[in-house]
């Protein structure tokens, strides 16, 4: 199976959000078919061991689902030890510059593309495909970045001219938040905000990709049929909520009609 950077230059692929750190949760949902999971380590209290723990059962469930990590942070420290334990590439948040941009690229790989930095770790078989996986990785690692505020918008050319960066993820709540308008996707500030960063995409040949939050088979069709080659679809914790709350609604307004 090619590596996730390279397939969605041609066609979607679809994962879903990990904010659980159950390495059974992960291992099932890899075994479904997700072309990727992302571990969601900015807002869960998911650390860097149960991360790898997570890229592990990932790799149990399915070894053609690629795991991805939302950084926490952009640091470069944060960045190499989540891919030193096993991810395979970044989704990073709140960017807002192209400064911002150049620095997670650099993070993400090694030398001379970038500054990673070299030791034995899982992402290397812990050592044992050391000569070969350092090349390996620069071509398979994703960088994606998150456009989710205002001033990424009036900066978005600048950051997508950053050579490295292979899709865009908008974050849509933030987004709306920055513009002052929260949750009203539906506003003209958020769609012209939407509008010009996926102009900006396609002019840059940067791919798009979005998260369809709540658990809506027509949004995420939609989003496909836009042009949308990354898909993130719902997250775990939602999922759950929606299929418990809404089948324990209905079994209890059933159970409350029960004549002893």
């Amino acid at each position: 199976m090619e590596p996730l950077r390279e397939r969605i230059q041609e066609e979607p692929a679809i994962g879903t959000w990990l904010n659980t750190n159950s390495p059974v949760v992960a291992e099932l949902l890899a075994s479904l078919g997700f072309d990727f999971l992302t571990v969601d380590t900015e807002h869960s209290a998911i650390g860097i061991t149960e991360a790898q723990a997570l890229y592990q059962a990932i790799a149990a469930g399915d070894s053609d689902c690629t795991p991805l990590v939302r950084l926490p942070e952009t640091n470069y420290e944060t960045v190499k030890r989540h891919l030193d334990a096993g991810a395979k590439g970044v989704i990073a948040p709140l960017i807002n510059t192209p400064e911002q941009a150049c620095e997670v690229v650099k993070a993400a790989k090694y030398p001379p593309e970038g500054k990673r930095g070299v030791g034995f770790a899982r992402s290397n078989t812990y050592g044992a495909n050391f000569d070969a996986s350092v090349p390996y990785d620069n071509d398979e690692t994703l960088v994606c970045v998150q456009i989710e505020h205002r001033r990424a918008i009036e900066n978005i050319d600048e950051i997508l001219a950053v050579d490295g960066i292979d899709a865009v993820l908008f974050g849509p709540y933030d987004l709306s938040a920055s513009l002052n308008v929260t949750g009203q996707f539906d506003h003209p500030k958020f769609e012209e905000a939407i509008d010009t960063a996926e102009a900006a995409c396609r002019e840059h040949d940067i791919v798009l990709g979005t998260h369809v939050v709540q658990p809506d088979v027509d949004e995420a069709t939609q989003r496909i049929e836009e042009g949308y080659r990354l898909l993130a679809y719902s997250l775990d914790i939602t999922v759950l909520s929606e299929v418990f709350g809404n089948d324990l609604d209905e079994i209890r307004s059933v159970a409350s009609d029960y004549d002893r």
